[in-house]
């Protein structure tokens, strides 16, 4: 563009600039490159796709792979609202204080930069962190305090890194209403993991269950970037870090319980239920009871706040296959007939109840309801017995003890199936907390707003399946044999000749009636 222009051509060029923004940036921005120092900003097409989603999208939520200059072509839409539109406020958020300032400061720098005959409007309030415009537009950087924004009736508001921002989701009930007017947002960041506000609404907007509209950007729809430069870059990054900043892997990039690699496997082995039943439609059931199988049910129940959900799992322990599940929000009495119910359904298998303050009460009600295996365990020692044992024990308990120390046990050992593929999952529901289920200061539990009531129950049935009822079957068949030789070392050499038939099967006789009298005396020798 001749630097010489009309008055007829610049009023010309003023309002071309106004009505396209990609025309305007393309064309007259200028923004600073770390080694060549002020350059012309020539848009890459990806690039000029956003512009075009900012104008047409109230809300725009962009997943991307780090140092695509997302957030500078976000700044130059800044800088292009401001110059040609009156009384615009908007207001920029990151992780950091100083990112959010940063980018305000390209903002202005663009302005700045601008052939003085375009600069319609000048800059008359000028701070580190925020400058106002002679027509009235303003931006400001905030920090990530609770009242950020809160009082104020926001244009647009942009959202650097919003993946890293902590405490989002409180901070986006302060700051959506600011946006009742017709205002707008940018939320853009590299993936961190799963569970987080950007992550539920970059994934509701794919499932289009919000107003956000959504882009993903991985490092290779930048043109200047193929497979040698990816292999340079990632040289010496670990898996983690190349999924978060390149691919735009959300699982990837968490420090999630389960692997990212794990939870892929068990995402390709997820299937609809064959029946969705019970009364309220909650019970997932994949395979009908085989007489030839044994089960094990394991029940998580509900604190009671209205918060979490009471669950429960049937475990084919031939196959390792969770052929049922449950979940619902539902009264003690109502789970504990559910359960019963369950139980009777799989042959009346192991029933393993979480016996938290409200699961006490379940287990309680199952006496009651006089369901004929459940599980007892040792206090302390979480050994199980029978209960025809617990019932003379004073230290036996009904039901699953979960403590600070039995917690990462059975965790631990949920992690390991999972890990060797050593249990078929096909519930959806319970994958969807896999995803969720992190460490946090070392502890394993679920993100903020999360329920872990189905990894939970699993976890306890895993730990119950590969210890209790191992050691317990091992036990079993040490007693079978040890009583079998008792009554096998009982039979006498008869050295007659007479009546040798006869002798015979009157010993035969004695012998079964001395085993008949030990599994008298001795039943719990042999409860298999």
């Amino acid at each position: 563009m001749s630097l010489k222009l009309t008055k007829q051509e610049v009023m010309k060029e003023i309002v071309r600039c106004g009505k396209k923004p990609e025309y305007f940036i393309n064309t007259y921005a200028k923004i600073t490159h770390p080694m060549k120092g002020l350059i012309p900003f020539h848009l890459y097409p990806f690039q000029k796709d956003l512009l075009e989603d900012f104008e047409d999208h109230r809300f725009n939520v962009i997943l991307k792979a780090r140092q695509l200059g997302i957030s500078t072509i976000s700044a130059a839409y800044v800088a292009w609202l401001m110059m040609f539109h009156r009384e615009k406020n908007v207001l920029v958020i990151a992780t950091k204080f100083n990112t959010a300032a940063n980018l305000v400061k390209k903002v202005k720098a663009i302005i700045k930069n601008l052939p003085k005959w375009l600069t319609i409007s000048n800059v008359e309030i000028d701070n580190r962190t925020s400058f106002i415009l002679s027509n009235g537009s303003q931006i400001k950087a905030s920090s990530t305090s609770g009242d950020a924004g809160r009082s104020e009736a926001l244009s647009l508001l942009v959202i650097d890194e919003a993946a890293h921002v902590e405490g989002l989701d409180d901070l986006w009930m302060g700051l959506y209403p600011t946006l009742s007017t017709g205002g707008r947002c940018i939320a853009l960041s590299t993936p961190n993991g799963v569970g987080n506000w950007f992550h539920k609404v970059y994934t509701e907007s794919e499932n289009m269950s919000n107003d956000f509209h959504h882009t993903k950007l991985p490092w290779d729809v930048h043109p200047d970037r193929d497979q040698t430069w990816f292999e340079k870059e990632t040289r010496n990054m670990s898996r983690r870090e190349i999924a978060q900043e390149l691919e735009c892997n959300f699982n990837m990039s968490g420090e999630t319980v389960f692997g990212p690699e794990n939870i892929e496997t068990y995402f390709n082995m997820i299937k609809e239920p064959k029946y969705r039943t019970g009364f309220d439609r909650n019970l997932w059931i994949w395979e009908e009871r085989n007489p030839q199988n044994t089960y094990l049910i394991s029940a998580d129940v509900a604190r009671g706040d209205g918060k979490d959900y009471s669950v429960a799992h049937v475990l084919n322990l031939e196959t390792m296959e969770i052929i049922a599940e449950y979940q619902g929000k539902v009264t003690p009495d109502i789970f504990s007939r559910v359960l019963f119910d369950l139980g009777q359904e799989y042959g009346n298998g192991l029933l393993v109840v979480e016996n938290n303050s409200v699961g006490f009460a379940v287990l309680e009600k199952l006496k009651e309801m006089r369901y004929p295996n459940l599980y007892f365990s040792v206090k302390s020692t979480h050994e199980f017995v029978e209960e025809y044992k617990a019932e003379q024990m004073s230290n036996a308990v009904a039901g699953f003890t979960t403590t600070s120390k039995t917690r990462p046990l059975i965790v631990a050992k949920m992690e390991e199936f999972i890990r060797n593929n050593l249990i078929k999952i096909y519930s959806s529901r319970l994958l969807s907390e896999m995803k969720t289920f992190i460490w946090n200061n070392g502890r394993p539990e679920a993100m903020r707003s999360y329920n872990d009531d189905l990894i939970m129950s699993c976890a306890v049935g895993c730990w119950v399946r590969d210890t209790a009822l191992s050691a317990n079957k091992l036990q079993s068949d040490y007693n079978k044999a040890f009583i079998g030789a008792i009554t096998k070392s009982s039979n006498e050499l008869d050295t007659r000749i007479n009546g040798m038939i006869g002798i015979k099967n009157l010993k035969m006789k004695e012998t079964m009636n001395k085993h008949q009298s030990a599994v008298t005396d001795f039943p719990w020798l042999f409860k298999g």
